[in-house]
């Protein structure tokens, strides 16, 4: 890794960006013209999908057209990988093996390529949002996989810290209590933030690390799969692409119901048992999938109570209601929120939008760019801290292992604690410093961020020699902890977590080969996967944007290719029908057959238009 030091850095200019790395979708900005400013993709779009995909070629595809392949290729396409981060556990994507943070690596360096094409060749600085609930491994891991990309990654920031910024820049001359509720795709969060002169003060946060938007998909599917069950006697969420297939249509239905308060979800085929297409059809009310996700809803709010509680604050008190992330546009969740704290939320605000655009803020407080806008941005550590100490135990004994608080949950950083320990037994000349972050008062209960040995103590009687510990922690989430033996002034260091390089640079070069080596060997060897379902993949790479004109003239060729497609989708359809109905379809598919055959334009669409006629009519 190269040195990133500057001897002046007036000479060279380092853009730096925010990004957004979401569980579904992901976004990069920056200040421009003293705004912030999402960039597009090639393609016109602010955001993508956080899904990777190795096409049969080898090709790494990120964004739309890989989320178009997750039900044709599942094996080699992977979303809300996001979900996995801090896990040492490797995924499997085109028969290679990938750790999280280096398919996170692959979507980041997607956004890095529209960078690139706005401020051209040069080192690129990025500010990383991650849940405010995210462990030390889990920043850690997001760091490295910005580097992995490209970048020059300083400095993390947690999201509901950088929605608040997104809406605190607007609002810099009020002075208010703001709740942020941040319900994405695979996380949720909650921030109590004071606004006061120009000072952005995170005074609480708590949150689920599991909890969003793909928890409500899991439900509809399994809802989908019971459905199936008990009609065909067969569990489609065995079969991968039936699986996929299932969460697909889960999350277009779960949209839907956003604004409509009931959605047909008609699946012909699912997946295939004795050659036989098996699929179901289901009308989906709101009322019946909210009593679905109902249960995980309702502990968001009393996540939202305990962060009150911890920001000593009462419902009454909160000036605004902010509602991020994508799943916040599930009705439910407005209701509620207004329920609970008597006032409706802000509506003012982009959900999907308003993340990243806080990161740009925040990147343009760190490089200068804002700095004449007078804002400034204090957060808080989103665990305890402490080390593992001898513990009365049951009011009888002292028993090993205990968790002692040094840096409390919510402390404003930076901050600096320190407290005096001392030895356990005669004779003692070291100590073993284990560091711990949550909230057991058990240390095996929590997440250990790692430990290190104190020798060099005069051994003494039980008590005598004093240890004292320090933890500094600061804003860019660096904790240095270190122990000092009093009587000697031996002391020991050891920064747990640093902004580029962790106890060596061993995983930063471990994935860069990793990753080499991937991109050099993911070559297709399963063309079978690619042509059983290459017409499904084409009809999904071409679905037009919502914003595209429809063109109503077809050339032939297009024509003849919807032809092909109609004739496959009707021949799995015709195991769902039975007497008079089948033996029409049939006739129907085997007229469209003979007309692609023959290749004549009008009869092409004769045909066409009486197999689709023929559907509509059956299916009314």
């Amino acid at each position: 890794m190269k040195n990133v030091n500057k001897t002046n850095d007036k000479e060279k200019f380092r853009p730096v960006v925010g990004i957004d790395l979401g569980t579904t979708n992901s976004a990069v900005a920056y200040i421009r013209y003293g705004k912030p400013e999402i960039i597009s993709s090639p393609n016109g779009k602010e955001l993508i999908p956080s899904v990777v995909h190795v096409d049969t070629s080898g090709k790494i595809v990120v964004g739309k057209d890989a989320a178009s392949a997750l039900v044709a290729m599942p094996s080699r396409t992977i979303a809300a990988v996001k979900r996995k981060m801090g896990s040492s556990e490797s995924i499997d994507i085109a028969g290679k093996k990938l750790l999280p943070h280096e398919i996170s690596s692959l979507i980041l360096k997607e956004l890095k390529g529209y960078v690139d094409r706005v401020f051209g060749e040069g080192e690129k600085e990025a500010v990383i949002t991650v849940p405010a609930y995210f462990t030390d491994e889990q920043r850690r891991e997001t760091k490295l996989a910005g580097e992995l990309a490209g970048f020059i990654v300083e400095r993390i920031i947690n999201e509901p810290t950088a929605a608040a910024l997104a809406f605190g820049f607007e609002h810099i001359d009020e002075n208010s209590h703001i709740l942020v509720y941040d319900l994405g795709g695979g996380t949720f969060d909650v921030s109590v933030v004071e606004m006061m002169d120009g000072i952005l003060e995170v005074k609480a946060s708590t949150g689920n690390n599991y909890l969003g938007g793909e928890d409500f998909d899991w439900k509809l599917v399994d809802l989908f799969a019971e459905k199936m069950i008990a009609k065909h006697r067969v569990d489609p969420r065995e079969d991968l692409r039936g699986r996929a297939l299932l969460k697909e249509e889960a999350e277009k239905a779960k949209i839907l119901l956003s604004t409509e308060e009931s959605v047909r979800v008609s699946l012909p085929i699912v997946t295939v048992r004795e050659n036989q297409p098996l699929g179901f059809e289901i009308v989906l009310h709101r009322k019946d999938f909210v009593q679905l996700i109902d249960e995980m809803l309702l502990e968001t709010i009393d996540s939202v109570r305990n962060v009150l509680k911890e920001a000593k604050l009462r419902s009454a008190d909160l000036d605004e209601i902010l509602l991020v992330g994508g799943s916040t546009r599930i009705p439910r969740v407005a209701e509620l929120i207004s329920d609970f704290f008597q006032k409706e939320p802000r509506v003012d605000i982009h959900p999907e939008e308003a993340v990243v655009l806080g990161a740009a803020i925040q990147a343009g407080l760190k490089s200068g760019v804002l700095s004449k806008d007078g804002l400034i941005v204090t957060d808080v550590t989103p665990y305890s801290m402490g080390i593992a100490v001898l513990k009365e135990w049951q009011g009888l004994a002292i028993h090993p292992g205990g968790f002692h608080v040094i840096i409390p949950k919510n402390t404003t950083i930076p901050t600096t604690r320190s407290e005096m320990f001392c030895t356990s037994r005669a004779g003692q000349s070291a100590v073993s410093i284990e560091i711990f972050q949550g909230e057991s008062e058990w240390a095996k209960k929590n997440h250990i961020l790692g430990d290190f040995l104190l020798e060099g103590i005069p051994p003494n009687h039980a008590g005598a020699e004093e240890i004292e510990v320090v933890f500094r922690y600061n804003i860019n989430g660096i904790l240095e902890v270190t122990a000092k033996c009093v009587s000697t002034g031996e002391q020991m260091s050891v920064t747990v977590q640093d902004a580029l390089v962790r106890n060596s640079q061993e995983l930063y070069l471990e994935s860069v080969n990793r990753l080499q080596e991937f991109l050099k060997k993911a070559t297709s060897s399963d063309e079978e996967e690619w042509e059983g379902f290459q017409i499904m993949m084409q009809e999904m790479l071409q679905e037009e944007e919502e914003d595209d004109e429809y063109e109503d003239e077809l050339t032939h060729d297009e024509l003849r290719e919807e032809a092909i497609t109609l004739s496959e989708r009707t021949k799995a359809m015709v195991g769902n029908y039975r007497g008079n109905e089948r033996r029409q379809i049939k006739q129907m598919v085997s007229k469209l057959n003979k007309a692609i055959l023959k290749d004549d334009f009008e009869e092409l669409q004769t045909a066409i238009d009486k197999v689709t006629d023929k559907l509509i009519d059956l299916e009314m």
